[in-house]
């Protein structure tokens, strides 16, 4: 399939916005960029800004079944926790998967084409595995796909229900004895999909709490046998930092360090509570972070220390996390208005450094380093994005990046192409109204 798009604007490398762009897509790739061009014959043009895929690094895709929810009363991420888990108790594979997809196709509207699913509803009730036991994770590759996305399914590791705890309630769901196990299922999973190059099967280690060190050597050793990302939750809790220290004498980051456990294809997600160490330790390592400041704050977590983690050598990247909201633009956007709280200071992320996190940094984090950029070879990712809506009007050139990164939101997203296949179309998904979908979805789901 060859298609040539023309850009009013685009955001090309290094980094700047430019008039006029072609952009010729041959399959799922880009084929040509052409700046300062007139529209060729037979382009269909693309209003406003038109960015890189963006990629989200952090999805519980389940959670979106809270939203609305949980926003009454008192409390703190535990009792969060708590409905999150009755949530968890309702969904079989047929479920998940009309709540995956609704959930994706939401994430696809709002720009993004690459979702890093940290999967961890693995088994049936009372942790009887289905008889495909990776059946809730082949729900997730199918719902990705309907809708649209890449995503790197994250396999977690989740194994204790905290420090020496075992797993009780719907956490017995999550787990699978023992590591070996673990990598028994998960490399199942890989070998379904090896050679797909729309489906990156990763590793998670959940948690500090959730996997014993002496057991987080089998996890990192399949990471490394695939060549693929993975991920951990780290520091998001000060009661896990100290029950960290308490067992180990050491902090969650310093852990994962001792066992090998951080690098290049390493995310330490939400990373809210480090110590100077910590940041030198991701940084040296260079681990990516991935901050997720509209969960953050809607469970009382915390604000990370992005910018110092980027300046370690962390890159950093963005996550949904609970779906509390879908919009990368509004994730975006808090890490810097989140350290101007903090600081007292204004300008710690340019517009550029903040897009770079929504794109390339998070394709990178993925197992999808090529793609993120508007360049020829790269995955055919191009997300357009209104600037002409009351959100944006009066957007120059000089001043279109940050008038989506601080003004846009998912809202103003009318174009999406997603390896090649147009998947929004002024505003609409191609599997229709997804407001309706979620709405079945949802339905049937008590949280």
């Amino acid at each position: 399939m060859h298609v040539t798009y023309w850009c009013e604007m685009a955001w090309l490398p290094p980094g700047e916005v430019v008039e006029s762009v072609a952009v010729a897509i041959e399959g799922s790739r880009i084929g040509d960029v052409r700046p300062g061009v007139p529209p060729p014959p037979g382009a269909e043009r693309l209003a406003g800004l038109t960015l890189p895929g963006l990629a989200n690094c952090h999805s519980h895709a389940f959670h979106r079944a809270l939203r609305g929810h949980t926003q009454t009363g008192r409390g703190d991420f535990w009792s969060w926790r708590e409905r999150m888990y009755a949530v968890a108790e309702t969904l079989d594979p047929d479920r998940y998967l009309a709540l995956a997809t609704a959930t994706y196709a939401e994430m696809a509207l709002a720009g993004i084409t690459a979702v890093a699913e940290f999967h961890y509803l693995h088994h049936g009730p009372g942790g009887t595995p289905y008889a495909d036991p990776n059946a809730m994770g082949e729900a997730l590759v199918e719902a990705a796909r309907r809708a649209g996305l890449r995503i790197a399914l994250l396999d977690a590791c989740y194994l204790t229900g905290g420090i020496g705890d075992a797993l009780t309630g719907a956490q017995v769901r999550f787990g699978d004895g023992d590591a070996e196990r673990w990598a028994a299922r998960a490399e199942a999973l890989a070998r379904a999909h090896e050679g797909a190059r729309d489906v990156e099967i990763g590793a998670a280690i959940h948690s500090v709490r959730a996997v014993p060190p002496e057991q987080m050597h089998v996890v990192v050793d399949f990471a490394h046998r695939h060549t693929g990302p993975l991920h951990v939750h780290v520091s998001e809790q000060r009661a896990e930092n100290e029950a960290c220290v308490e067992a180990y004498a050491a902090t969650p980051v310093q852990v994962l360090h001792d066992h090998g456990a951080l690098g290049p294809r390493s995310t330490a997600v939400h990373a809210t509570h480090l110590s100077d160490v910590d940041v030198a330790l991701l940084g040296g390592s260079t681990s990516h972070v991935c901050m997720c400041p509209t969960t953050e704050r809607d469970l009382a977590d915390g604000v990370g220390p992005a910018r110092r983690l980027l300046d370690a050598g962390s890159p950093v990247t963005l996550g949904s996390d609970s779906q509390a909201v879908i919009d990368l633009f509004e994730e975006a956007r808090a890490v810097e208005l989140d350290e101007r709280l903090v600081t007292g200071e204004r300008g710690h992320w340019p517009p550029a450094d903040l897009l770079h996190a929504a794109t390339a940094a998070g394709q990178a984090s993925l197992g999808f380093p090529d793609a993120g950029c508007l360049v020829p070879g790269a995955w055919a990712d191009l997300v357009s994005v209104r600037l002409d809506s009351v959100r944006t009007a009066g957007a120059t050139r000089a001043s279109a990046a940050a008038s989506v990164v601080f003004a846009a939101t998912a809202a103003d997203v009318h174009s999406v192409v997603s390896g090649g296949r147009r998947v929004v179309t002024d505003g609409r998904h191609v599997l229709g109204d997804a407001g309706a979908l979620l709405r079945e979805a949802l339905a049937p789901l008590v949280p």
